[in-house]
């Protein structure tokens, strides 16, 4: 990458975390706003849930990932565990083979026939999930929302994500800081009606927009699948072969962005930018395939919803918007402070 380009980006990027707002509520004291740290590592504004001292019964706590096998989700589990062994609870895991309603209602059907004291679910889909989540508080199931949420989220005990349109807007940003001279960008994303990744790419959308030297071509959908990404990142190219940036807006999509613009023989013109810090995007982004990576935090994720599924069973008062922070790491942070946001493979 090339040093004064990544400067650039550093200073941007940090720029853009100070101003972005925490959650706020009367429970959690707010973190203060992130400082950008050495080269382009920041991190957002976060709202810290005061965890409980000790659960006051061994409760038996359901996890339903989006998907399994994603680092993403792999390290909010391990967060979720390490939480759940402190306050006293058992955490139990399971999620579909793909990020699809269609695979994750059956898993919750039965996990409400199960009856445990409380689920944390990263919801699929905004709307195909809105029943059958309602159905498990129905049931007397505590419900936490964590990554994802649904249309109307009000029978949840909390929701805990992390600030997605802030996180497209920093997505901007970076590609910003690399190809000052503007161009056209696009999207990868996995489906519509996924509330976080849609939230990223209007985030990224609108801030393209507010920009006359950008030119945003448009959104592409990778059903969650790399190969997909891949090949519609080469059919794009074949559309758009002065396309000077991609916004993938999470772990596979990145993946996939990264192979297509490998495989057209891209790498030095395209920027991609990805949402997340999985092994291989890490691996992308030290070899120079992939410019920046967005990571969350998805192990406080885990954490806070273990936190606020055991104050809702203990009738506390509970924090119903959590928002968790993000870091920007790019290859002169790679092996400091950006570094420590990758994700997990096992807990």
């Amino acid at each position: 990458m090339n040093r004064n380009r990544a400067r650039l980006m550093a200073g941007a990027l940090g720029a853009l975390v100070l101003v972005l707002p925490s959650c706020t509520s009367s429970k959690p004291e707010s973190a203060p706003s992130g400082e950008s740290t050495s080269g382009a590592a920041a991190a957002a504004a976060a709202t810290t849930v005061t965890a409980p001292a000790k659960a006051s019964k061994d409760y038996d706590i359901q996890f339903l990932q989006g998907v399994t096998g994603d680092q993403f989700y792999i390290t909010m589990q391990c967060g979720a565990q390490e939480e759940a062994a402190k306050l006293g609870v058992r955490v139990t895991t399971q999620g579909p083979q793909k990020f699809d309603p269609t695979l994750q209602k059956p898993i919750l059907d039965s996990i409400i026939a199960s009856r445990p004291d409380a689920l944390l679910v990263a919801p699929t889909d905004v709307q195909a999930m809105q029943q059958p989540l309602q159905q498990a508080a129905d049931a007397g199931i505590k419900v936490v929302l964590v990554d994802t949420t649904t249309e109307d989220p009000s029978y949840a005990a909390s929701e805990i994500a992390s600030d997605n349109e802030g996180g497209g807007r920093a997505a901007f940003d970076a590609i910003k800081a690399l190809r000052p001279e503007g161009g056209k960008v696009m999207v990868m994303n996995i489906d519509p009606g996924v509330s976080t990744t849609d939230a990223r790419a209007k985030g990224f959308e609108e801030a393209v927009k507010a920009d006359g030297k950008f030119q945003y071509v448009g959104v592409q959908y990778s059903h969650n699948d790399p190969a997909t990404a891949a090949q519609l990142i080469g059919a794009q190219l074949q559309k758009d072969p002065d396309l000077v940036g991609v916004f993938a807006t999470n772990l596979f999509s990145a993946e996939g962005s990264a192979t297509g613009v490998r495989q057209a023989g891209k790498s030095g013109q395209v920027q991609v930018v990805g949402f997340d810090a999985g092994p291989n995007q890490i691996k992308a982004l030290r070899e120079g395939t992939v410019q920046a990576l967005v990571a969350q935090d998805p192990g406080l994720i885990g954490k806070f919803g273990v936190d606020e599924a055991v104050t809702a069973l203990d009738g506390g008062q509970n924090t119903k918007k959590v928002q968790t922070g993000f870091t920007i790491i790019t290859q002169e942070n790679l092996d400091g402070d950006g570094g420590a946001a990758a994700y997990r493979s096992n807990c």
